[in-house]
């Protein structure tokens, strides 16, 4: 697998990255996503609140999961002024202190409406309220009423987007907002095309997992583990590149875009599943980080270990600089290796697999 991925892959990464999938909200996504995978699966199901899983030999008894998590954060309407100011709540972890002069588009039933987070100027602002907060930032639609903004379709629990969309800096880094985590549907279904095109006979189900409600809780993994009930799960998330400025190695790591994906340990992974991994990428000369995390990994690997009576779950995490921004940033080689380890890390497991210690 020398090329991963082509030209075409790359068009479907733009367009999936610059779409809207608010939590709560992904079904536009989700379908898109679902286009893209649908020639290199045998089937697919949703759940009720919007997870697709796309199904290689559905009749088989022994699952294997790979998964992300399709969701971006965002915000909701929260109260409309009488002279037309917008106050909002977050959708997941929403970072207040970038909102200030930021584009953004309200969902709306009559469609997108664009705002702004308007902002002071300098010269007006003083004391201690001067920093931004959710009490102080607000959005202007050009509406200098409530029935100005409520005749746009505009009202309590609108969902709000940020405007900004993807682009490529220096030939190899991928930057924009939703890399977390729509990089890691983009490499799970790479992974399933790359089986496809290599034509892989698998001896066991695979299930390629896009769950909705990560940022508020891991809420689709949790659902979507109940009704597949996997024996294995590889979970694909983001974590912090930890070598920009303003960032304490000791309390978080040493972890670099371009040195390749990144291998948690902790409670919720399981050991022998993880060195299996380790093992595949030292023989493939695939390049990796290790990190650790302390009680749980904050990611969907959480709520695929912990299901029906546990499962052997790992965590490949993608190196990103500047989480939860607009301009959320990683190596474009490190994609690759990500996508190289999941896919070989698949053709590592043998059928009816069994991963416990003590047997």
């Amino acid at each position: 697998m020398k090329k991963v991925i082509n030209s075409k892959s790359q068009k479907f990464l733009e367009r999936y990255l610059n779409n809207y999938s608010p939590t709560g909200f992904e079904y536009a996504g989700q379908k898109m996503w679902l286009d893209y995978i649908s020639p290199f699966v045998d089937e697919y199901f949703t759940d009720i609140y919007g997870t697709v899983v796309g199904v290689i030999n559905p009749k088989a008894k022994y699952k294997v999961v790979i998964e992300a998590h399709a969701d971006e954060i965002s915000w909701f309407v929260h109260y409309i002024t009488s002279d037309g100011f917008i106050y909002l709540r977050k959708n997941g972890g929403s970072d207040h202190m970038i909102a200030p002069s930021k584009r953004v588009q309200i969902h709306t039933s009559k469609g997108l409406v664009p705002a702004v987070f308007g902002w002071p100027a300098i010269h007006t602002r003083q004391g201690k309220d001067s920093a931004p907060s959710l009490k102080n930032i607000c959005l202007d639609a050009g509406c200098s009423s409530k029935e100005e903004i409520e005749a746009l379709g505009i009202h309590v629990g609108c969902v709000v987007t940020f405007e900004d969309e993807f682009m490529i800096l220096n030939k190899n880094r991928y930057c924009g907002r939703a890399l977390d985590n729509r990089m890691g549907g983009f490499m799970i279904a790479e992974v399933v095309r790359l089986l496809h095109e290599n034509r892989i006979d698998l001896p066991f189900g695979l299930y390629i997992v896009n769950a909705v409600q990560e940022e508020v809780g891991l809420r689709g993994a949790q659902m979507i583990a109940q009704k597949i009930k996997p024996n294995v799960a590889i979970v694909t998330d983001v974590c912090h590149d930890t070598n920009t400025p303003m960032i304490d190695k000791i309390t978080q790591g040493d972890l670099k875009s371009g040195s390749g994906p990144v291998l948690t340990y902790g409670p919720a992974v399981q050991n022998n599943l993880l060195n299996q991994i380790i093992k595949i990428a030292d023989e493939n000369k695939i390049p990796f980080q290790r990190a650790a995390a302390s009680r749980a990994t904050g990611t969907d690997t959480d709520a695929f270990a912990y299901s029906n009576e546990g499962v052997p779950s790992a965590l490949i995490s993608l190196p990103l600089r500047y989480m939860h921004t607009t301009v959320e940033m990683c190596r474009k080689e490190d994609v690759e290796n990500a996508i190289r380890l999941i896919y070989h890390s698949i053709l590592s497991i043998e059928n009816n697999q069994d991963f416990k210690y003590i047997r």
